[in-house]
């Protein structure tokens, strides 16, 4: 009861790239560049474990960002033709590449980091990728014309992907769909269909992560826009429910989500943000329990997982790793409780 786990990304150290910084340029190169990935992420893996969390992740050491990193990859998308394009419903401008032919994986993308990740621990593994509709709503398309033909074409890149990472020893694969909070009328239309067929034939756990953002300006400003409750989940968990998805990782601590909509995702497992990764303050043990004992009233213990918000990519590493021993003493405290109940 009461896992732990991390939403999937950490920061990365100096010598790999540039500190506190979304898509931080590569401190090396080469030979060089891959070595320094190498030893990056299993030194993600171990401070993960020393935190005691449950299920642990690569960190994504080996991706300038969650969606482009997948991308890289994949033949028909030409990231020298790069346009400024609002993502997010316009939250925010992006440089983002351009699909200019029909989509092909190249090659396996993230193998090499599951297999490399999987040799060095003994915990249960997760790996992220991209969701469909938010790898949508992150590149310019000057070949399908359609939105969702084009979800579906990776839906199935991504489901090609995921079924090699589950061959790799990987016990969950996440699939990262912050788009589901701002197209709440698309995710009920063909999100969830789109979602679910990138999932399809998986006998390892899957999960999709919903959440407000990173702890960047636009987002932090974007949440300021929407009132005193974030009724955004209410929306679309009722369609997830319904999903063939095992687990939705959420944003909760320091949110105006009202606890209640819990109550939506039965039969789900719950990966419940209780470290906030847009502020620098360092949660103790305590408050990480006092969350998950909110969310007590609405889901079951054996469904209940201590998550983070979001990633923590753009993060000092001394307050991510601090943020990671909180978490995983948080859901060891209350495990305990628990425990002493019974």
């Amino acid at each position: 009861m009461i896992e732990s786990t991390i939403a999937g990304s950490l920061p990365k150290p100096f010598w790999l790239a540039q500190p506190k910084t979304l898509w931080a340029p590569w401190a090396q190169t080469g030979d060089a560049l891959a070595e320094a990935k190498r030893d990056a992420t299993l030194l993600v893996l171990k401070e993960q474990e020393d935190a005691g969390i449950d299920i642990v992740t690569e960190g994504e050491q080996s991706r300038q960002h969650f969606v482009h990193g997948f991308l890289e990859q994949i033949e028909g998308i030409d990231f020298d033709r790069r346009v400024a394009m609002g993502i997010r419903n316009n939250r925010y401008t992006a440089q983002v590449p351009t699909v200019t032919s029909a989509l092909r994986r190249k090659r396996p993308v993230h193998r090499t980091e599951a297999t490399l990740a999987r040799a060095h621990t003994a915990r249960r593994l997760k790996f992220t990728l991209p969701g469909p509709m938010t790898i949508v709503d992150t590149v310019a398309d000057a070949h399908y014309g359609d939105r969702v033909r084009m979800a579906m074409r990776f839906a199935e890149l991504l489901n090609e992907e995921a079924r090699e990472l589950e061959a790799a020893g990987v016990d969950v694969v996440q699939f990262d769909e912050p788009a589901f909070n701002v197209y709440m009328d698309q995710v009920r239309e063909w999100g969830i269909a789109a979602l679910d067929r990138a999932r399809e034939g998986l006998r390892c756990k899957t999960a999709v992560h919903i959440c407000y953002g990173y702890g960047i300006k636009a987002n932090i400003d974007w949440k300021a826009s929407l009132g005193g409750e974030w009724r955004q989940y209410e929306e679309i968990f009722p369609a997830l429910a319904k999903s063939r998805i095992d687990q939705v990782s959420l944003e909760c601590i320091n949110s105006h989500v009202p606890i209640e909509l819990l109550r939506l995702l039965d039969g789900k497992d719950v990966l419940l943000g209780a470290i906030d990764v847009a502020s620098e303050r360092v949660e103790t043990p305590e408050e990480v329990a006092a969350v998950l004992r909110r969310a007590l009233g609405f889901i079951a213990p054996e469904h209940l997982v201590a998550c983070t918000n979001c990633g923590m990519a753009p993060l000092d590493r001394a307050v991510a790793n601090a943020k990671l021993q909180a978490l995983g003493a948080g859901a060891a405290l209350l495990r305990r409780e628990l425990g002493q109940r019974a």
